[in-house]
């Protein structure tokens, strides 16, 4: 990938969640895979990831949650892209998500939430296979 097709990924942890290993992982994972990543660190509100998104023009957003706030902080992030008309930029999630929270998640806009301990090659792979750039 040449640095004009290079796919640019928002790593963001949304609310109070103070824990940030497993966002820190992934964002190196996907870095070191070619791909153009931005960490927006701690505590993120949902204004401040969707503003980080929109002025960095990225392809896609990691939201990593493991305080069960991804509930409510989710949906309002995806409806604050939409209303930013930044609906089109991939939105996936990874960390502590209970499984039957899952497929509302996914109805909302989440196209992919990763468990703790996936594979970095299967979020890896899942990038390349559905995250384009945008531009």
């Amino acid at each position: 990938m040449d640095s004009e097709g290079k796919i640019r990924i928002l790593i963001a942890k949304p609310g109070l969640d103070g824990h940030d290993r497993g966002a820190k992982i992934i964002a190196r994972g996907l870095r070191d895979a070619g791909f153009e990543v931005i960490y927006t660190g701690l505590h993120q509100t949902p204004e401040q990831i969707v503003n980080a998104a929109v002025q960095e023009d990225v392809d896609a957003v990691g939201l990593s949650s493991l305080a069960g706030a991804h509930d409510h902080l989710f949906p309002r992030i995806l409806k604050l892209m939409e209303e930013k008309g930044a609906s089109d930029i991939v939105v996936f999630s990874g960390g502590i998500i209970p499984d039957e929270d899952i497929p509302w998640l996914m109805e909302a806009g989440i196209k992919a939430v990763f468990h703790p301990g996936t594979k970095i090659e299967e979020a890896v792979n899942w990038v390349k296979d559905n995250v384009k750039p945008r531009g």
